[in-house]
This record gives C-alpha cells, sequence and structure tokens, in this order.
C-alpha cells in the first residue's frame, strides 16, 4: 500500500492519528470490532490500558493474519465505555499503539458507547487496511 497522511496546516494538529490517509493499494480488508478477548473467549485485563493493549493485538493479529502490517492501516474506530478514562489514560495509550503499530497513524475516531458486546469490555477496535 502507498498511504499519504495529510494534516492540512488550517486544522489543529493531530496527535496519535491523521486528519485524512489516502490509500492505494489492491486489496481492503475490513476488520471487525476486537476487544480484549483472549483465545478462550475470556475478556482480560482489569485497566483500560490492558483492555486496549489486548484489543489492538487483537486487531493486529487479524490484520496479519489477511498478509497487512500496521502500516497498512488506513482507518481505526475506538468504541470506549467512558471517553473521560480514555483521556485520562491517552499517553499511555499513545505508547501502547507506538509500541505495537509504529507511528504510522490511520485516520482514526474515539467514540463514547454505553456498552460493549461483553459487558466487561471497555474497549473496541475496528477498522480497514489497504494492502499492496
Amino acid at each position: 500500500m502507498t498511504a499519504e497522511r495529510v494534516n492540512p496546516p488550517e486544522l489543529s494538529p493531530p496527535t496519535g492519528f491523521s486528519h485524512a490517509v489516502v490509500a492505494s493499494g489492491s486489496r481492503v480488508v475490513f476488520l471487525a470490532g476486537q476487544t480484549a478477548l483472549d483465545a478462550d473467549g475470556k475478556v482480560t485485563g482489569d485497566t483500560l490500558p490492558e483492555q486496549f493493549e489486548c484489543a489492538l493485538g487483537n486487531l493486529l493479529a487479524a490484520l496479519r493474519a489477511a498478509g497487512g502490517t500496521p502500516a497498512d492501516l488506513a482507518r481505526v474506530t475506538v468504541y470506549a465505555t467512558d471517553v473521560a478514562a480514555y483521556r485520562a489514560h491517552a499517553g499511555r495509550l499513545g505508547r501502547i499503539w507506538r509500541d505495537l503499530a509504529g507511528r504510522d497513524y490511520p485516520a482514526m475516531a474515539v467514540v463514547q458507547v454505553v456498552r460493549l458486546w461483553d459487558e466487561q469490555a471497555m474497549v473496541e477496535l475496528d477498522g480497514f487496511a489497504v494492502l499492496p
């Protein structure tokens, strides 16, 4: 994939995301929502950062299985049950993202939801990637 991250100067400087991603490639991979489920289908992690790390790891595992890499991500949506808690942990969540996915940020959004499928889940990530 070739990806051009577009961050217009008239918009607020992005931190941990890109305002737009122009992606070209031959395959689009749609990634289902991933929470902090382990291989047995149990939610792991007692804190938002622990669950975020697992959910992101699950999203990236699905992407790798489809032949992609974190740099191929064009769009990710984060669904959080508590946006205030998400903001409070933003620094740590950013470090987790960089450790697992690098600094090629996709276009992103964080959306607060009332609850997720698994009641213990605090965060879910979905998205799509464009592969070469």
